[in-house]
């Protein structure tokens, strides 16, 4: 009984272990990459409230630095330290940057490296 390759159907096992192996990684890779994208957004909704705080032109440097040490313990994010963040004060303006990075191990000797910069203006400089 001959078969013709016509009607041949199907992966061989070293094709399926790549595929399966291939999915694994974007899995993998999707589950140590999502929760930083995740933090990521919590810092930046908390820079949205932070703008929208009334009085906080007038708050000092470090009141500032309270209040976004204290929303961050609430939200648990625990990649922005002190030092990550920068605040430039003028008479009517205030900037306030919070520029960090997070280095992810994903497998072995295999990093990923995220690097977040952002910014909230009030005012006009």
């Amino acid at each position: 009984m001959s078969v013709s390759p016509k009607k041949q159907q199907g992966l061989t096992f070293i094709s399926l272990v790549f595929v399966l192996g291939l999915i694994a990684f974007f899995v993998i890779l999707g589950l140590k990459i999502g929760p930083i994208y995740l933090n990521h957004s919590k810092v930046v909704s908390t820079l949205a409230e932070l703008k929208k705080t009334t009085g906080i032109e007038d708050q000092s440097e470090a009141e500032i630095r309270d209040s976004l040490s204290k929303r961050f313990n609430i939200n648990y994010v625990d990649d922005v330290t002190q030092k990550d963040i920068t605040i430039t004060r003028h008479e009517n303006y205030l900037k306030v940057v919070i520029a960090y990075e997070v280095i992810t191990n994903i497998v072995g000797n295999l990093s990923v490296l995220v690097e977040f910069n952002d910014v909230m203006e009030i005012g006009k400089p």
